[in-house]
């Protein structure tokens, strides 16, 4: 009997195995968290103060490490006083899963402090306006170049030693230049977004288009295809499905770009709303707002890769296709099929 492959290691695991592991991968990071918050003997290095007793600088709701009130609180018996109380707590840069849930809601419906401080989603859609500018622009460049260089050793070599060179050098550190030439708005945000981009879009799609095979170039060019006719009727089909997966992964790597972006120039979006709320010691509205950050950028690569299903049916694991993309395809024109002659 043959064992079976677990791991997955020759096959794809079944679908009932890959949504358990999926939700673990969830799961495990905020049972952990969980535990951190909620077991005082795992890891709360803190005493909130409840009551000072005879100690002199304690002051009630004070935090002040374990060590130093063990310490004040030997010397109080000693002497015979009043006991200080307190209950052990994490710092409060860790706030507890159900402050950092609350905040979910209590982040978009607490007003401002200030009149021009802006709201949560006025902050979010801010910081989406950027990135998706600044991928926008970095794909409008980056997309045929690199189309062109996978395809064509002359403009591989042409460009390609440069933007090697080129993509090692950290976007970040060009910020005051594009505040120099871009002014202090949006701008440079949307610059740094697209030098961090651009460079690694054109080598990731250059080196996928190289992918396609060989023997459809050249059967193609046989049939007397070049040039452009080569490219639409071949290259950009043979790879367009990995150049949109390469497009949904260079799209998350923006993201990473977006909090270096905005504090260039005039501190805006998110970012700015992040570290209002970490001056102001709101750190479970910090927390929320980070992880908004990610559920932004997960669901919108969920949304990709479920709007390419649909375009590709054929990277599907399973052959039947989607209700939506069965109605796409009765909108495209069909074949007419070809006539059979009828013997006399």
């Amino acid at each position: 009997m043959a064992q079976r492959d677990w791991l997955g290691l020759k096959q794809e695991l079944p679908a009932n195995r890959r949504l358990v592991l999926t939700v673990l991968s969830f799961l495990t990071p905020l049972i952990l968290w969980t535990a951190v918050s909620y077991v005082p003997w795992l890891w709360h290095p803190l005493v909130h103060i409840t009551a000072p007793g005879d100690v002199d600088y304690f002051v009630e709701d004070m935090e002040v490490p374990k060590a130093d009130f063990a310490k004040e609180l030997a010397k109080v018996q000693a002497a015979g006083g009043e006991l200080p109380q307190g209950e052990r707590v994490n710092p409060v840069y860790l706030p507890a899963p159900h402050k950092v849930a609350r905040a979910f809601y209590t982040a978009f419906t607490t007003e401002p402090r200030l009149p021009n401080e802006p709201w949560l989603h006025e902050s979010l859609s801010h910081s989406i306006r950027t990135i998706c500018w600044g991928f926008l622009i970095s794909s409008i460049f980056g997309l045929p170049l690199g189309i062109l260089c996978g395809t064509y050793r002359f403009f591989s070599r042409l460009q390609e030693p440069f933007i090697e060179f080129f993509r090692y050098l950290p976007a970040p550190a060009f910020g005051a230049l594009c505040v120099a030439i871009l002014g202090i708005d949006d701008g440079p945000k949307i610059a740094i977004i697209f030098i961090g981009t651009f460079f690694q879009q054109v080598l990731v799609i250059s080196n996928t288009v190289r992918k396609v095979d060989p023997a459809l170039i050249e059967a193609a060019q046989t049939l007397g295809a070049k040039g452009w006719k080569l490219m639409r009727r071949v290259v950009i089909p043979a790879s367009i499905s990995d150049i949109y997966t390469d497009m949904r992964i260079l799209l998350g790597w923006a993201w990473t770009y977006l909090i270096v972006a905005e504090v260039v120039g005039t501190m805006s979006g998110i970012t700015y709303f992040i570290n209002q709320q970490a001056r102001y010691r709101n750190f479970d509205n910090v927390y929320a707002a980070i992880f908004m950050i990610g559920i932004i950028g997960f669901t919108s690569d969920l949304f990709l890769a479920w709007i390419g299903r649909i375009i590709f049916p054929w990277k599907r694991r399973s052959g039947s296709p989607s209700k939506l993309g069965a109605w796409f395809a009765k909108l495209l024109p069909k074949k007419p099929a070809p006539a059979v002659p009828v013997e006399a």
